[in-house]
């Protein structure tokens, strides 16, 4: 019973440092486990930012088609008919029906900005800097109205088209974004890009 008693730190004390370093071990995976997590949770809102505005612009395509479609047809069918053809070229082609930009008024938007803004530069669009403006140019799109008809998928290509240092950003919101600018709706514009960053 003595050498029982006497032997009980030594197997005891192995016992208490595994303890020890077994809950330690699960802090720490836990700890540096949720930081993953939460990377992960950042990409997936950033993905489903991108198809949100992909679907509105989507929407809003369908929502002008529409109108153009049933209104302004005679009582036998054929400006129906000629208004759906036009839309199926339309998706045919990947562009849609377009927005009807309002007149350019730079003084609204120094107001607003605090600084000159050019007629169509595509810069005033958070996220895009004079090489993806060039890139844009390239790819024909040179007005807000035309980055606006633009869908994040495009957007997408067109970065691509750059390599890879153009592929890390992300352009989910630049055709509303541009869609604001075309339609002169700069303390709009304003406030929604002080609520982004880099234009995600």
């Amino acid at each position: 019973m003595t050498l029982l008693i006497s032997n009980i730190p030594c197997w005891l004390i192995p016992l208490l440092v595994g303890a020890i370093c077994g809950i330690l071990g699960y802090l720490l995976g836990r700890l540096l486990g949720g930081n993953n997590n939460e990377t992960n949770n950042e990409v997936d809102v950033d993905v489903y930012k991108n198809r949100i505005s992909k679907l509105e612009a989507d929407l809003a395509a369908c929502k002008a088609n529409k109108k153009s479609t049933f209104s302004g047809g005679n009582s036998s069918g054929g400006g129906t008919a000629t208004s759906a053809a036009s839309f199926a070229a339309g998706v045919v082609s990947g562009k849609s029906s377009g927005i009807t930009a309002v007149a350019f008024d730079g003084a609204a938007a120094k107001a607003v900005f605090g600084k000159k803004v050019n007629q169509d530069d595509l810069t005033v669009v958070e996220g895009i800097g004079p090489k993806i403006k060039e890139l844009f140019h390239n790819h024909d799109v040179t007005t807000w109205a035309g980055l606006a008809d633009c869908s994040v998928d495009k957007c997408q290509e067109v970065l691509k088209s750059g390599g890879k240092r153009f592929e890390i950003h992300k352009p989910g919101t630049w055709p509303e974004q541009s869609k604001m600018a075309a339609l002169g709706q700069w303390q709009k514009l304003k406030d929604w890009q002080d609520a982004l960053d880099g234009g995600k």
